[in-house]
């Protein structure tokens, strides 16, 4: 039993080449995502790269500023709950609204 013909392409005059659809659709890449081209002994390896750079802890710890005493993580889960339980709400509503019109 033999295994599938894999997907070609063709480079243009440009060096430019276009990947087959369903590997763009299974990856999620859509027109303008960057990617990262690393060139192998093998091959060439596309990757989508990064949305943001790396960053070390130290490099961002203190730069959201708060005023008040430190919030304990019960204190932060409770208000994350209430928050995603008024936004579920709200959404409900808008819904409703929407399907009422």
């Amino acid at each position: 039993m033999t295994s599938p013909e894999k997907p070609t392409i063709t480079l243009s005059t440009k060096g430019q080449m276009i990947l087959p659809k369903a590997i763009r659709q299974r990856r999620h890449w859509d027109a303008g995502t960057r990617l990262v081209v690393e060139d192998r002994p093998d091959g060439v390896m596309l990757t989508a790269a990064p949305l943001f750079p790396p960053t070390r802890p130290e490099a961002v710890y203190g730069s959201l500023k708060h005023a008040g005493p430190p919030r304990t993580v019960e204190e932060m889960d409770a208000t994350v709950l209430a928050r995603a339980t008024r936004n579920r709400e709200k959404n409900i509503e808008n819904s409703r609204d929407i399907h009422t019109k």
